[in-house]
């Protein structure tokens, strides 16, 4: 079943973006996030993950048989961090990176981190945007937890003054951690009281909230194992 969704924006790029399941992909959720903000006129084509569509199908638009996969114009963009600093090069102005130099450098800092690293909250918590799980708390699990609220504190009073997100406005780095907000929402994480407000703003971000939407429609379930 694929699925295409049409975005009209102001410019005249021919762009298309690749992704898994809403629910299950979490990098794909943080793809179609940075493309969304960045106001570029594309489609979206769904390839629901681990199925026979998706094998099929996979390995003719991304080299590395994974998504979320950005083609524009005549360029194939993969990876997630690799598809928001190219969007910022086309759309400055879309502010998917702080403006100031030293914001902009933490938040660069803290999506790499997200993007290498958490792997055990990652291999623990699997991202299910529509349910509701409980799983055994490890040190190793702790530890990333609490890595991630205090990172999330220190950004907000570093550079968070200006509004309710990591670097005040919405950034790069607030859809980076997005799929960790859904993922703490669903396993009961408990976090302070300043990573909870942080998480429920990140959670009401209009994008976010059209994307755990579709989520809640896909008609795909996998079997988890938590």
């Amino acid at each position: 079943m694929r699925r295409e969704i049409n975005f009209a924006y102001s410019n005249a790029m021919n762009a298309t973006l690749y992704v898994g399941n809403r629910n299950y992909s979490s990098w794909s959720v943080r793809g179609a996030l940075l493309v969304r903000q960045s106001g570029i006129a594309f489609r979206e084509v769904l390839l629901p993950l681990d199925t026979e569509e998706f094998a099929a199908k996979i390995g003719a638009v991304s080299p590395t048989r994974r998504v979320p996969v950005l083609h524009i114009d005549e360029l194939v963009i993969w990876d997630t961090l690799a598809i928001a600093e190219f969007l910022h090069e086309q759309k400055p102005s879309a502010g998917l990176w702080p403006q100031h130099r030293a914001a902009r450098a933490r938040a660069r800092s803290v999506s790499a981190e997200m993007h290498s690293g958490f792997t055990d909250l990652r291999s623990s918590m699997p991202m299910d945007m529509r349910g509701r799980h409980t799983v055994p708390m490890t040190p190793e699990l702790q530890a990333d937890i609490a890595r991630i609220d205090a990172l999330w504190n220190d950004c907000r009073a570093t550079y968070g003054g200006g509004g309710e997100y990591l670097f005040g406005t919405w950034c790069a780095a607030d859809a980076m951690y997005a799929p960790v907000v859904s993922r703490f929402r669903s396993y009961g994480v408990e976090l302070s009281p300043g990573a909870r407000r942080y998480a429920d703003a990140v959670w009401q971000w209009p994008a976010l909230q059209a994307l755990a939407a579709e989520a809640a429609a896909e008609p795909w379930s996998l079997d988890l194992g938590v």
